[in-house]
């Protein structure tokens, strides 16, 4: 199986902190830390508004957003173009103050509600120790799911992609290690951890919509992307169920509803892959500015 170690995609070492990211991580810790002098509501609802005026339009998420939605959704209104520049920023924002927020996120996530059509399927596989790969998106925020999904008794690891800003990387890391462990960065020795926890039984959580400058042409959003089949090919090597799980944001911005979706049946990598692209499609598609617009998803997206 060749594509799932492609994964290591990052060298293990963190390049050098520089001057510049040294600056960053010094800014971002304090805003966090005057954040944490506000209530959680408002330390949220702040940081959402922080995003969508002011973090959105200086670090250009605005024009990433319209080049997105330009190929994928030429027809959309500007009212409804200028609400998702303001809203996708907001939105990412947010999900970045209530990972640092730690217990008081903890403790608001586990109040969402959890449903469908998976969690049978999810419960028996966690009584019975057969393995489960979960497969999320940028959307939302899918900590709160790790949170109820813990609680639950699901054993879940998680993988990320360890940023250039290594100050700020380690802070981030550590957060996401304070709401759920284990957590494995993604390079070669991560990816050995993260198959070890799958095979002894547990479940791993992957993010599908990343760009994969290796990864297979597939229709999302109407438009090819490269898309890469390691989940799926994970799942068929490990017998393992291949479920995808979403925390839909709700209209208060504060809580979340976790869906958990049927698992994905065995067939070949790329089938099972291009109906997980379906079923982030058709999340997005029902909450157009929950999703990570920012993200360059279709580039290179001719074939070679």
């Amino acid at each position: 199986m060749s594509q799932p170690a492609r994964l290591d995609t990052k060298p293990t070492s963190q390049p050098p902190l520089r001057w510049k990211h040294w600056l960053e991580d010094r800014a971002t810790g304090a805003l966090l830390r005057m954040g944490q002098f506000l209530p959680y509501r408002a330390r949220v609802a702040a940081m959402g508004w922080l995003g969508a005026h002011v973090i959105g339009p200086l670090a250009g998420l605005r024009r990433r957003i319209r080049d997105n939605l330009a190929l994928v959704a030429p027809d959309m209104p500007p009212t409804e173009l200028r609400h998702m520049c303001r809203a996708v920023p907001a939105n990412m924002a947010r999900a970045i103050a209530e990972t640092f927020s730690g217990a008081e996120f903890m403790d608001r996530a586990r109040q969402s509600p959890i449903d469908g059509a998976g969690l049978p399927a999810l419960e028996a596989a966690r009584d019975a120790g057969r393995p489960v790969v979960l497969v999320t998106a940028h959307f939302g925020n899918y900590d709160a799911a790790r949170v109820v999904l813990r609680d639950r008794g699901c054993d879940i690891a998680g993988i990320y992609m360890p940023m250039r800003n290594s100050a700020f990387n380690d802070r981030y890391v550590a957060a996401m290690k304070h709401i759920a462990e284990p957590v494995f960065p993604r390079d070669r020795s991560g990816l050995a951890g993260l198959i070890k926890h799958l095979r002894q039984g547990g479940m791993i959580g992957l993010v599908a919509d990343h760009y994969m400058d290796h990864g297979t042409l597939i229709d999302f959003m109407g438009q090819p992307a490269r898309t890469a089949l390691s989940a799926a090919e994970i799942a068929l090597k490990h017998d393992a169920l291949l479920v995808p799980v979403y925390a839909i944001r709700q209209p208060d911005g504060l809580s979340f509803r976790i869906r958990i979706e049927a698992p994905i049946p065995h067939s070949d990598a790329l089938t099972m892959t291009r109906a997980l692209n379906a079923s982030v499609e058709a999340l997005v598609r029902a909450h157009m500015d929950q999703w990570m617009w920012t993200h360059r998803r279709w580039k290179k997206n001719q074939p070679r």
